[in-house]
């Protein structure tokens, strides 16, 4: 698509919390703020004319390769919320992507993003192929009080469950969607974490794809969740509590 006449370099787009997005108790979930940021990227890569559609003519698309998530407090139900983004860096074949999550003028969410390109039928990274001189860049303006890390995963895991990777798992890359991993693994914690909102943060590092009927291990240590395939390590999550829930994580 061309570059929309509405087009700026950091985007703000509203969108209202439905009732299919949150917990019982009518708090969005963590995996949905975690689709609200993504979609939010995708349109603002869409209307700067980078998006999945126009890096397809060159066979090539976005892949998420680490995020931060921090979190002060959580909508509800019905509360109409504005996501802002825009480019911290992009370069060859990399790109950091900022995102917030404000209530009015209210922040109550950070998030950035490392994202790298592949080429979708080599499934290799490779040189970003489309003109991108019109996103002004912010190497300064930061999303998150920490930047993405790398997780230590050389702990003594336990399978806590496995799954055989479904159809409704996969999006329009053909591989399992950012968010899916997530929701694996949180579908295994206590559900007070959840729903006392006691998640301040998610780490998160993405090393491996995963594709249809392919038989994945849910891993945990203590607040320490991988995702690996053939004893390969495909996916890792870290949670920082605000605070301990006994018995939990130990």
């Amino acid at each position: 698509m061309p570059i929309s006449a509405n087009f700026t370099s950091i985007l703000s787009k509203n969108w209202e919390i439905n009732f299919l997005q949150c917990y019982p108790n009518g708090y969005l979930k963590y995996t949905e703020l975690c689709n609200l940021f993504q979609l939010t990227a995708a349109k603002h890569s869409e209307v700067g004319g980078i998006s999945f559609s126009d890096m397809q003519k060159f066979n090539q698309a976005w892949v998420l390769s680490k995020m931060r998530v921090e979190i002060y407090s959580l909508p509800q139900w019905k509360d109409v919320v504005t996501v802002k983004t825009w480019i911290k860096s992009l370069e060859n074949s990399r790109s950091v992507r900022c995102l917030e999550l404000y209530i009015g003028t209210n922040k109550i969410a950070g998030c950035e993003t490392f994202w790298a390109v592949i080429n979708t039928q080599t499934r290799r990274p490779e040189t970003f192929a489309l003109p991108n001189e019109h996103f002004k860049k912010y190497p300064n303006h930061n999303a998150t009080e920490k930047s993405f890390s790398k997780i230590d995963i050389q702990k003594d895991f336990e399978i806590h469950k496995k799954r055989i990777v479904q159809l409704s798992d996969l999006d329009i890359v053909n591989h399992a969607n950012s968010v899916k991993y997530i929701e694996w693994c949180l579908d295994g914690l206590d559900s007070r974490i959840l729903l006392e909102q006691n998640l301040k943060a998610l780490e998160m590092n993405y090393m491996k794809e995963v594709s249809l009927n392919e038989l994945v291990e849910i891993n945990q240590f203590k607040n320490t969740f991988t995702i690996t395939k053939e004893g390969k390590t495909c996916f890792a999550l870290e949670l920082e509590l605000k605070k301990k829930i006994i018995n939990d994580f130990e």
